[in-house]
């Protein structure tokens, strides 16, 4: 099967955009395919590589924890990157495939760090080494690796938007009483516990989310924004940003809007119908390209849709211009089909 053909026409590099253009050749245009992943531990075998490929993804993102180097010596997570970039799957894959993405805890540099983190703008430049960008790129300048692109194609465009939930986050709240593991945070009081995203990222946010151009627009969070009730890192844990972030959306203009993540080792799709947008919000959730954790429960959550896998795993969305719909699939080895959801917008 022939899939669209990436032909770079520009690049045009902004703190806010930037846009790739996709030809194609295609009389019957396909799917636009997008294929997004987290939860990469570097020293363990990454077996999805190949499937990865298989589907013949026109973008890939990294969701978050590309690496797992919980470390203050730039030196070490470097090198860590370094064994990711040796693998002969991610070679073949980057050769094809546009690759964008944002960060998580593990290769901002310590589990569940925030603002606080002292060396973030040292790991921020290791990060954006990964991923290849040009010592001139507006993100090497400024505070955090948020960033937004369009990618079009003859049918239609998708305007991705990556967010920084590490760099500005304020403080977490510990459940002084926890019963397990599992409770390990729980929610600041309304008006509380800072901000996830800062000041800044939030207008340029609200800023992205004026282009009414793109057919559908993708905003990926590191951690989950609708899945609610587990005791682990969340948007809940904010209240007051939840709150914002309805408010940013409902004031939108971008079309068909969903959202990605991962964190959790696992995989699920999330669905709230009664969000106040035109269709229902997806939080597509995928974790767990080396690891998951298969001994321990599902997360209660009351926005799941099917049964969710602790399989090792790997999202792909198909972007369906013509009909206003995205098919989201999670996929695992051998590129075996887990799970499929489709949303009408």
């Amino acid at each position: 099967m022939n899939k669209i053909a990436f032909l770079l026409a520009f690049l045009t590099l902004t703190a806010c955009k930037q846009t790739q253009q996709v030809a194609s050749s295609e009389t019957k245009p396909e799917p636009f395919t997008m294929v997004f992943a987290s939860c990469n531990d570097q020293d363990r075998e990454q077996p999805l590589w190949k499937p990865i490929i298989n589907t013949q993804p026109d973008v890939f993102i990294w969701g978050g924890d590309n690496v797992y180097s919980d470390t203050d010596d730039m030196e070490k997570m470097a090198a860590d990157y370094d064994k990711v970039w040796a693998n002969t799957g991610y070679q073949e894959l980057v050769k094809n495939t546009p690759i964008i993405g944002t960060w998580d805890d593990h290769d901002y540099g310590k589990n569940d760090a925030g603002k606080e983190w002292h060396k973030k703008e040292e790991a921020q430049q290791v990060f954006l080494d990964f991923l290849q960008l040009p010592k001139n790129d507006p993100r090497r300048k400024r505070e955090g690796v948020y960033h937004a692109q369009t990618f079009t194609t003859d049918a239609g465009s998708v305007k991705v938007i990556l967010l920084d939930t590490r760099y500005f986050r304020g403080p977490l709240k510990e459940n002084p009483n926890p019963e397990n593991n599992y409770e390990r945070y729980i929610p600041w009081e309304e008006g509380r516990g800072g901000s996830i995203l800062g000041a800044e990222q939030w207008k340029w946010l609200a800023r992205q989310l004026q282009d009414d151009t793109p057919n559908f627009t993708v905003i990926v969070s590191s951690i989950q924004f609708l899945s609610n009730q587990h005791g682990f890192e969340k948007w809940a844990n904010h209240p007051s940003e939840v709150k914002k972030m309805y408010k940013t959306l409902q004031n939108t203009k971008a079309n068909n809007i969903l959202i990605l993540s991962g964190d959790r080792h696992h995989a699920e799709v999330s669905v709230n119908k009664t969000a106040g947008l035109d269709a229902p919000l997806v939080d597509f959730t995928s974790s767990g390209l080396t690891h998951t954790w298969p001994g321990t429960p599902m997360d209660i959550n009351p926005y799941r849709i099917g049964e969710g896998t602790k399989q090792l795993n790997f999202g792909v969305l198909y972007f369906d211009f013509a009909q206003e719909r995205v098919t989201f699939e999670i996929r695992g080895k051998n590129n075996e089909l887990l799970e499929q959801y489709t949303q009408q917008y």
